[in-house]
């Protein structure tokens, strides 16, 4: 039976970004960690970077596109998502509501 979800390697970028095509800025939070929940476990990983509509995360697993997370933050409520990417060891995340 085939998976719902994408495994990143089955989608390749042909070309390397020339700009950032994101309409919002980045936050960079190096050395932050924060707890995620994937398939029902939690996981301790560094935030690379997030904004009011996702994040990018320093994460060892390799999970497939289109799955759903949960990512708390200290002192902040637990945020849904989904997968939008997955590369050399960091996964991006868009997150179901936008953060205020």
């Amino acid at each position: 039976m085939a998976s719902k979800y994408l495994d990143g390697s089955m989608v390749p970028r042909a070309v390397t970004r020339n700009w950032d095509q994101r309409d919002e800025p980045r936050s960079e939070v190096r050395s932050q960690t924060a707890i995620v929940e994937l398939r029902g476990r939690n996981y301790e990983v560094e935030l690379a970077n997030i904004s009011r509509s996702g994040a990018m995360l320093i994460f060892s697993l390799i999970p497939q596109i289109g799955e759903t997370i949960s990512i708390r933050l200290p002192g902040r409520p637990a945020m849904s998502g989904s997968i939008c990417w997955v590369r050399d060891g960091k996964i991006g995340i868009n997150f179901t509501k936008a953060v205020e």
